[in-house]
């Protein structure tokens, strides 16, 4: 067998397994249902989460595709109340911003008008956990002091995609919150300056009193194009 050298590819095989068409048609009925009833949640129960399910939620999330394979995203989780307060402070700081102080312009605020949304965010405080993903934009490199990161957004955005569903299939709620600007999180979670923060999740199950806005979501001839 010839050898490979350092710098060329290594593969491994992948047969996996060839499920019936039926088997197929029921997985994808299962997983569209469940994900279906997947809903934002902004009410929250205080009571604990295991830290093993976020650990686990974030190892499933970790197995998106990335450009070029260079992973590049952080999660960090804190539970710490005071860093949750602190969080808040500053969360809500810049969101009173952009609802009062005129970031926000009146057509974004008309179209979150259905959603009862407004700068207070007292389920920062509230959720057993916090986690924030970061994109990490280059990483360090060993020889030429950096390495390029390639496709982050679209890399974590898939990431983050995963790691709602892991959360959703374990019973556990989250939203994706993003106040605007986000540097704080940098600051606050003593992040380093390569890495930009992409979505704050809080995670936690429902409060027993919890209601979401009564939405419809796209039907499949809204959001698809078929040829033929």
């Amino acid at each position: 067998m010839a050898h490979l050298s350092d710098d060329q590819p290594a593969f491994i095989p992948y047969r996996p397994t060839r499920l019936p068409i039926e088997e197929m048609q029921q997985r994808a009925l299962d997983f569209h249902d469940h994900l279906q009833a997947r809903r934002s949640v902004r009410h929250f129960s205080n009571e604990p989460v295991p830290r093993e399910l976020i650990a686990w939620a974030i190892q499933t999330a970790s197995s998106a595709p990335s450009g070029a394979h260079r992973q590049p995203w952080h999660f960090v989780a804190i539970s710490d109340p005071s860093l949750k307060k602190r969080i808040r402070e500053a969360a809500e700081e810049e969101e009173r911003q952009s609802y009062e102080g005129g970031r926000m312009p009146e057509s974004w605020k008309e179209a979150l008008r259905p959603l009862g949304t407004d700068w207070h965010k007292p389920f920062l405080e509230i959720v057993p956990w916090i986690v924030v993903v970061f994109e990490e934009l280059w990483s360090p490199g060993e020889a030429e002091g950096v390495r390029k990161n390639y496709y982050t957004k679209e890399s974590v955005g898939i990431a983050c995609g995963f790691f709602i569903a892991a959360l959703h299939m374990m019973g556990l709620a989250t939203l994706t919150h993003t106040p605007s600007p986000m540097g704080f999180l940098n600051k606050l979670l003593k992040r380093p300056a390569n890495e930009r923060p992409y979505i704050l999740f809080p995670i936690g199950y429902p409060a027993a009193d919890c209601e979401v806005p009564n939405l419809r979501r796209k039907s499949l001839e809204e959001v698809s194009t078929w040829f033929p």
